[in-house]
């Protein structure tokens, strides 16, 4: 059987996908397909199909480049389960929480356009701020108790997740308060979520939360766009990543990989997931979809300093700004679960402290997997991953569709992703 014939059954088997690992370091044209896996990376190749076989994910999609162009795209099991699609590189994924990398960059546009400040108070841009509540508990009946918070917002609490916006998935208090008030949970897309309090005062401590997508209407605000359009005309179009957006088409829903439920036994029960497509507003904290090769290209662009083949979308000294401590002597700490339907505790660097940038997880500590101190990187619900390296110019993703998230046989996939990509460069 020559590897032609062989790659042909894998992909119509469902089992695996088309598998692109390249030795010379090289731009590679969407749709190029190389001949076999290169001998650096076929740790990789091993051990995302083993996670395949074993059922850890119906398909696993990861590609990693260097600032001189792909290095690794591998891409493995089915995309759809219902057609038995294969995953491909260019399988349309819900990207959720990293969706926040585009809000991020596009507010640094701006502010390096002067049109806005880090340090602007962000009720200046957006009046619903001026007058922030703080969650201080709840009455005996129920009743939540509500103070005026002890300083202004500013638009670097809202970029560094220390404005005091929490998440209700790791927040029983913000949990409670939905349940007592009716607000809306920010994932359904709708303005009332933008009723909730905060639970500190902004500046006091780092807490993952709704900040983004108070970013996402500071700039709908300032740019006088919405987000689907500005993303799209400084970002999108500008890096050739045509399968990005909020609002998806026709075609791109065929391409979309199946979500799949991680059941108690281990096994994975298919389900159906979409964001709102009528949203009231443009979630710039986890309402964007993207495939793989999109959303590499973007990284590269972040790796090589703003820009990618001559299209530049940020200055090399803002990216550079977005890479560094910003929260001081504030620390990012695990994430405990309320909703563990949604969400396992997490915590991608538990016994090290790591810092937060613009808006980036960095550790500050080798990494257990390969990446060095300074690396930044994060994550979307669905199990998506990245990390960029600046240090040893590298930048990977790792792409399935499961909940809840931090599924460890996922996290266990994306370290021996990260192992073998590293010791392929090596």
């Amino acid at each position: 059987m020559n590897e032609m014939t062989r790659r042909t059954l894998l992909q119509r088997s469902g089992m695996l996908g088309a598998v692109l690992a390249l030795d010379v370091v090289r731009p590679v044209p969407a749709g190029a397909v190389a001949a076999a896996s290169s001998r650096r990376f076929k740790a990789i190749d091993a051990d995302l199909t083993a996670g395949v076989s074993r059922n850890d994910v119906a398909g696993v999609v990861a590609l990693a480049a260097t600032r001189q162009g792909l290095i690794y795209e591998g891409a493995f099991g089915t995309a759809n389960t219902k057609t038995a699609a294969p995953m491909t590189a260019d399988t349309v994924f819900w990207l959720l929480s990293m969706t926040k990398a585009f809000t991020a960059t596009a507010c640094m546009q701006l502010i390096e356009q002067g049109r806005l400040r880090l340090d602007d108070d962000a009720a200046k841009y957006l009046p619903e701020l001026a007058a922030p509540q703080v969650l201080e508990g709840f009455a005996p009946d129920g009743t939540p108790r509500l103070r005026p918070a002890k300083r202004a917002i500013k638009v670097r609490h809202l970029l560094t997740h220390t404005s005091g916006y929490t998440y209700s998935i790791w927040s029983e208090t913000l949990t409670r308060y939905e349940q007592a008030t009716g607000m809306p949970d920010i994932a359904t897309c709708r303005n009332a979520a933008f009723t909730a309090p905060l639970e500190f005062d902004p500046g006091e401590r780092w807490e993952y939360g709704i900040s983004m997508d108070w970013v996402g209407k500071l700039v709908e605000a300032v740019a006088d766009q919405s987000l689907e359009v500005y993303f799209r005309e400084n970002m999108f179009a500008p890096l050739g990543m045509k399968d990005s957006g909020f609002l998806i088409g026709s075609a791109q829903k065929k391409r979309v990989a199946t979500l799949h439920n991680r059941r108690a036994d281990g096994g994975l029960d298919p389900a159906s997931f979409e964001m709102p497509q009528r949203p009231e507003f443009f979630m710039g904290g986890g309402g964007a979809f993207s495939t793989p090769r999109d959303y590499l290209t973007f990284l590269q662009a972040l790796l090589n300093g703003g820009a990618l083949d001559g299209r530049r979308i940020l200055q090399a000294d803002t990216v550079a700004s977005m890479m560094q401590n910003q929260i001081g002597t504030l620390n990012v700490h695990q994430m405990r679960s309320a909703q563990a339907n949604y969400s396992q505790n997490f915590d991608q660097f538990p016994g090290q402290p790591h810092k937060w940038g613009l808006s980036f997880d960095i550790n500050t500590q080798p990494g257990p997997n390969g990446r060095a101190a300074g690396s930044i990187s994060w994550a979307g619900l669905l199990n998506c991953y990245f990390w960029l390296d600046p240090t040893r110019q590298v930048t990977g993703v790792l792409f399935t569709q499961i909940l809840p998230f931090y599924d460890e046989r996922v996290v266990a996939l994306y370290g021996a992703f990260e192992r073998g990509l590293y010791a392929g460069l090596a």
